[in-house]
């Protein structure tokens, strides 16, 4: 087995990172500049920073069907096209459903980006720090296992990857979030302001604050380094940003790795397995596939780090066996796969304000308007459901065009619109329960184009979601009504999990490697030189986007494992 005409010098490397999204792309980044030679694989193409975004800079009447997905498209693509970013002019970025199929034994929408960058490309970049809150969460309340790191082991690598992103928000001073590194926030609207002062008034611990996100609204050194420069609030991120307003693996740290001159990036390449070499105890290197070719590849890495995406992370090392490991390497406890949990996005509130009529909106602002942490069963448990939801809140001035009329008054109405009422929302984003019924596995008689086994996903809702979404319904209303607000409305979508697009779990962190995966490192317990740091080495999954978490735990591993090295651990 071998790359055409190489050796195995040639296919050596320092550090293996498979997968470039948000993670991976920080483990190169924090490899090469440490000085390590890295090879990045990556299944899908390759997509260059502003040369490879063709829709970035379109108008509407450039595209066929005026950015919406033809009806053959919806027709072909069910699952993809119940993505809220999947449109005309982002679907080249998605995974269409026929091309890498997956086998549902429960219905669940499973939203992939194959190609350089991941799915860092369509992400919402909605980026807020755990708190302990947070990490002790399973300690309190005794479901799944206790995280292995609190808060004072994140803190400094959140405000390490927090500088060099650029994570706009304001420092709120809220121990269940706590404040980060910022660029100036984009602010809140009238209403929004409204609402939460309203909140300040009535409750304790309800904040709604400004959303904080990885934009950059006043650039440092650092960004204009990475050749990035100021958010100018377009609202067309999911193209692909030529100005480098948002942060993505493909404007920030892939070029910045590159330019080390220590980065091979290989698109094209499926990881088929992680070789574990029995007498030496470690993973030595990857089986890969060239999707191109068909060729299989070797190449091998002193260290390893595993950051396909969260479930892809999950196939790779159920499908990576030998007789050390005959299911899934690292998996002596069977534990692997299981307890896959995701967010709760499934209930909206909707309302009308009929005040505030001197001001209106103007302009776009690409935080969406204000977020509320979680504040149930924060400080103690107070209701009848585990953990608890955090929430989006928005306002915007309606348009009061009218549509009653035919013929030239008609014409008119809708080319003078005029101003109606302020309309008010939110969702709900829940924190659900990881249970080993909740899991992923290998079938055992299907397998894709490169003889790779599919994955098939068992993940369902709880009793413990829809007594959290009653609860959402119940506090919203209650507190849209404080605010004044009208004509309140409710929406239980009937969305399938993964629409979320935050799936986490079944290579968990832990204490024990009796109940665990994963050390307080990201090492594999049984594999030492094998990390996890994408959403598979999730513990729990908390309220908050978990993006900025992935990256910290990212660059907190690399460190460690340069370290490791270092002393001759790995």
């Amino acid at each position: 087995m071998g790359d055409i005409n190489s050796t195995v010098k040639e296919r050596t490397y320092d550090a293996i990172v498979i997968g470039s999204g948000i993670s991976g792309g920080w483990a190169a980044k924090e490899f090469t500049e440490k000085g390590l030679k890295t090879l990045v694989l990556e299944r899908g193409r390759d997509v260059k920073h502003i040369k490879d975004y063709p829709t970035a800079s379109m108008f509407p009447y450039e595209f066929e069907h005026l950015g919406q997905m033809p009806l053959t498209d919806k027709k072909a693509n069910p699952i993809i096209n119940r993505c809220y970013a999947y449109a005309e002019d982002t679907a080249h970025f998605f995974v269409k459903d026929n091309e890498h199929p997956y086998v549902q034994e429960k219905p669940f929408d499973w939203i992939r980006g194959y190609q350089v960058g991941g799915k860092s490309l369509m992400w919402a970049r909605a980026t807020q720090r755990w708190s302990d809150f947070d990490y002790e969460g399973p300690a309190r309340d005794g479901f799944a296992v206790d995280w292995p790191i609190r808060y004072k082991d994140m803190a400094p690598w959140y405000g390490h990857v927090e500088k060099f992103a650029g994570i706009a928000g304001n420092r709120d001073g809220l121990a269940q979030l706590p404040d980060g590194e910022f660029l100036p926030a984009f602010p809140l609207n009238a209403v929004e302001v409204y609402f939460k002062e309203k909140m300040q008034e009535k409750y304790e611990h309800r904040h709604v604050i400004s959303e904080r996100i990885a934009h950059i609204t006043k650039p440092n050194p650092v960004h204009l380094e990475q050749g990035r420069g100021r958010c100018l609030s377009r609202e067309l991120c999911a193209r692909g940003c030529p100005l480098g307003g948002y942060f993505s693996s493909n404007s920030s740290t892939i070029p910045w790795a590159a330019k080390t001159g220590n980065l091979t990036l290989r698109p094209f390449s499926v990881v088929h397995s992680i070789i574990y070499d029995e007498q030496k105890g470690k993973a030595t290197g990857v089986r890969v596939i060239d999707t191109n070719t068909n060729q299989s590849i070797e190449y091998y890495a002193k260290v390893i780090f595993v950051n396909a995406g969260a479930l892809n992370s999950n196939l790779l090392l159920l499908n990576s066996t030998s007789s050390r490991f005959p299911h899934g390497l690292g998996n002596d406890n069977g534990l692997m796969g299981k307890f896959v949990a995701f967010h709760n996005y499934s209930a909206r509130v909707s309302a009308q304000f009929e005040g505030m009529k001197e001001f209106t909106t103007v302009g776009r602002n690409p935080a969406g308007g204000g977020y509320m942490p979680r504040f149930r069963n924060l400080f103690k448990q107070e209701t009848n459901f585990l953990r608890g939801y955090a929430a989006g809140f928005g306002a915007y001035r309606s348009s009061g065009e009218s549509t009653d009329s035919v013929g030239i008054k008609f014409k008119e109405n809708l080319k003078n619109p005029g101003i109606g009422p302020w309309r008010v929302g939110g969702h709900m984003m829940g924190e659900t329960i990881p249970k080993e019924t909740n899991f992923v596995s290998l079938d055992t008689s299907q397998k894709d184009a490169w003889g790779i086994p599919l994955l098939k996903i068992s993940v369902e809702y709880d009793d413990n979601d829809e007594k959290m979404k009653k609860d959402y319904f119940e506090q919203f209303r209650e507190m849209f009504t404080v605010a004044g607000f009208t004509d309140i409305q409710t929406q239980s979508s009937t969305q399938n999990p993964g629409l979320d697009v935050h799936e986490m779990g079944g290579v968990r962190m832990g204490n024990d490697p009796k109940s665990s995966l994963l050390n307080k490192w990201n090492q594999l317990h049984a594999c030492n030189n094998v990390y996890v740091t994408d959403g598979a080495c999730m513990t729990s999954t908390s309220t908050q986007n978990p993006s900025l978490t992935f990256m910290a735990l990212t660059a907190r591993a690399v460190d460690h494992a340069i370290n490791a090295l270092k002393r001759g651990d790995l």
